[in-house]
């Protein structure tokens, strides 16, 4: 179902980036001018989004030879090979900023989720994803981040309710917010809570919450709330939590832990396409 996503998302790049035509490919290289080429891995790291590369070249309406080396969530090594192709080479030229530019950012993605699951080195707690992701790259970063080892929170506002500071302050309490909105969902539908302080958690348990997040907690306060929440609610710890301190929560007794960095700050992987 990713290439769903990746389609409408190649299109709108290849649109930008050629616009009327590759001027500089187009001028030097008719149609009959085929070559070979390589994508390679410039950095160790973990893969995501390879179908772009095919995806890209069938937009182009070609029939290049695609040969994938690795498939997505797999481990790569600087100087390993990905993906071997043949075809016009005016295609090959044209369509490779858009690819790389893809593959380069999912690939990141991918790998800081994977150092993250790492660092973290806790299997009774899942790493998730956040909304922190760009305008229509949401279904492919969030995609990326499962590549990575990782899970993925609510993908849309329809998705779940998560009652945030902003909806308590204007509802009056977090018990007033989850009256109201139980009475306008489906049984479906869980409800999760934003706490900032202890009593707003107490609250958040009497009020019936099915998950309970402890926003901005240090590694020692989140192990002094979580006994206070019953086993039946799910426990979730977001905010500030990058790299450098993931590992403090280890043992932390949580369900879930959420990291918007894995998205919206991530370093892209190093990938490189040179002709043979």
């Amino acid at each position: 179902m990713i290439a769903i996503h990746l389609k409408e998302i190649i299109n709108s790049a290849l649109k930008e980036d050629i616009g009327m035509g590759d001027l500089t490919s187009g001028s030097i290289f008719d149609s009959s001018h085929i070559s070979k080429g390589a994508f390679k891995a410039k950095a160790d790291g973990v893969l995501s989004g390879l179908e772009t590369i095919a995806l890209a070249y069938e937009a182009l309406g070609t029939n290049t030879e695609v040969a994938l080396l690795k498939s997505d969530g797999d481990q790569v090594s600087k100087g390993e090979t990905i993906a071997e192709v043949k075809g016009p080479t005016q295609i090959l030229l044209s369509a490779e900023r858009v690819i790389l530019n893809i593959i380069q950012h999912l690939g990141g993605i991918a790998s800081t989720t994977n150092k993250v699951v790492e660092l973290l080195d806790d299997p009774s707690i899942k790493i998730t994803d956040t909304r922190k992701t760009l305008p229509g790259l949401r279904a492919v970063q969030k995609y990326a981040v499962v590549c990575g080892g990782g899970s993925n929170h609510r993908f849309r506002l329809d998705d779940a309710v998560m009652i945030k500071d902003n909806h308590i302050k204007a509802a009056g309490s977090i018990q007033k917010a989850i009256e109201k909105v139980r009475t306008g969902i489906g049984h479906m539908v869980k409800v999760e809570i934003e706490t900032e302080t202890r009593e707003q958690v107490l609250e958040a348990v009497q009020s019936g919450a099915d998950v309970v997040m402890l926003d901005n907690r240090t590694p020692e306060e989140v192990k002094h709330l979580v006994p206070v929440i019953p086993d039946e609610i799910i426990t979730e710890v977001s905010g500030g939590i990058t790299p450098e301190n993931i590992a403090d929560y280890k043992g932390c007794g949580v369900d879930v832990i959420s990291l918007g960095w894995l998205t919206h700050s991530v370093k892209a992987l190093d990938i490189s396409f040179n002709l043979k």
